[in-house]
């Protein structure tokens, strides 16, 4: 394989080798702020989408029910979520964020956002719309011809 190649198995290795350099730089970043990726995707889909059953962040930050149940009881137990009951329904438990959470995240997020984009400055604008236009393309593309994901995690690029 070389730089003329353009085989399928040449450009998954080379998305895959982009994808870990960029995902290390974010990891680096989240980790600064005293976070794990999966706590700080479960801080940022609240302090965005507002509070919500937990199975919905799960969705939401592609983690398995078990997982995002650890997730939030981690989180809960550093005084970061709480969860109440539904006003709608009580058996429903909705997870919302604390004030400590709040500045937390807020401050992790402003942070890990000014950290991305250094991360991305090798693209100029031009770049960055291109390269996100066929990202979706070929990730549309690709769950087009393949079979379904057993696990449940098939998810169309946003």
């Amino acid at each position: 394989m070389g730089r003329d190649d353009l085989s399928g198995i040449h450009l998954w290795l080379v998305l895959w080798r982009a994808a870990r350099a960029v995902e290390g730089h974010a990891v680096r970043s989240v980790s600064a702020a005293g976070l794990c990726a999966s706590d700080f995707g479960v801080l940022e889909a609240l302090l965005h989408k507002g509070a919500m059953p937990v199975n919905a962040i799960g969705k939401k930050v592609l983690l398995t029910s078990g997982s995002i149940t650890t997730a939030v009881d981690r989180l809960e137990r550093r005084g970061l979520v709480e969860r109440r009951d539904a006003p709608e329904d009580r058996r429903a438990r909705i997870v919302h964020l604390t004030p400590e959470g709040r500045q937390l995240i807020k401050r992790a997020f402003a942070r890990h956002a000014a950290d991305m984009g250094r991360a991305a400055s090798a693209l100029n604008e031009s770049e960055r719309k291109t390269l996100l236009r066929l990202l979706k393309k070929l990730g549309y593309g690709a769950a087009l011809v393949s079979p379904p994901d057993p696990n449940g995690t098939d998810e169309a690029p946003t």
